[in-house]
């Protein structure tokens, strides 16, 4: 599976949720500016990639890797991007001195069984 890069500004962070099969996951939304208009797009991390969250505040400028992950469940089908890492983006051509935030490859899934939702 091929992994995306998105690059903007930590717009909001939510609370982890725990669902009663165990699964844990955390929504962040980032804006990016690329686009004539401002796009907020919602991430996810899952299971101990929520951790990646604790090291990041809103307003931070970041750099965000994510797979495109998609299902069906009762019919309907959902799009998720799941972030794998967090790191500073590059301000004005200088790096921030935080290190990133995981250097990990994406986890694998295939144990996670079908969406809790």
């Amino acid at each position: 599976m091929a992994a995306y890069d998105l690059t903007g500004t930590v717009k909001l962070i939510m609370d982890q949720m725990t669902f009663d099969s165990g699964f844990t996951k955390r929504e962040f939304v980032v804006t990016t500016p690329d686009d004539r208009f401002p796009q907020d797009i919602k991430l996810e991390c899952v299971k101990d990639k929520c951790a990646l969250l604790d090291r990041v505040s809103v307003g931070q400028n970041v750099k965000v890797t994510f797979d495109l992950r998609g299902n069906e469940y009762n019919g309907r089908y959902f799009v998720n991007l799941t972030a794998w890492r967090v790191e500073p983006a590059e301000a004005s051509g200088a790096v921030e001195e935080m290190p990133p935030m995981d250097d990990m490859a994406p986890m694998d899934d295939s144990s996670a069984g079908p969406m809790p939702f």
